[in-house]
């Protein structure tokens, strides 16, 4: 089952997204203090959890972000976080279609994320060249609009993405 997150999920939304990333080789193992600093700050434009069995095995998060030429309404998914025993059982694939229903029902203009292009291709994610994410290889940084409308420039994604406690 995929629903909001509320307040008595936030220690399992932690413990989960520290257990997820826990041998991800390209992890700052930082995933955990992003989603709750996003939390804090009120930046969580979409919070979901999967709910298996009464105990929560995943997580989505989705935050706006700023991009230098001032178009509004798009948005930085992250992290994405399953619980190691759950995962390739497709509740990350679950998790992320329900994400995009619901930022396209909030009326956004896209989403954008850093991640392995050959996970999140499959979702219809792929490379904008005048979309520029700093000291990231560009193929790494991956667009989904929902319009015909691209914005340009140099993505910035919350603050809260450097979280370190």
């Amino acid at each position: 089952m995929i629903r909001s997150e509320t307040p008595a999920d936030t220690d399992a939304i932690a413990a989960l997204t520290t257990a997820a990333f826990l041998n991800a080789p390209h992890s700052s193992h930082t995933e955990a203090f992003i989603v709750n600093s996003l939390r804090r700050a009120g930046a969580l434009s979409v919070s979901l959890v999967a709910e298996q069995g009464g105990e929560l095995v995943g997580h989505v998060a989705t935050s706006p972000v700023v991009i230098a030429d001032g178009t509004p309404g798009w948005h930085g998914l992250g992290p994405i976080s399953v619980l190691p025993e759950h995962q390739e059982k497709g509740i990350g694939s679950s998790l992320m279609q329900a994400a995009l229903q619901a930022l396209s029902e909030q009326g956004a203009a896209g989403i954008m994320l850093v991640g392995e292009p050959g996970y999140y291709r499959r979702f219809g994610f792929h490379n904008q060249p005048q979309l520029v994410y700093p000291d990231i290889p560009p193929e790494y940084f991956m667009v989904l609009p929902f319009t015909d409308a691209l914005p340009r420039g140099t993505v910035l994604f919350h603050e809260a993405f450097g979280a370190t406690s």
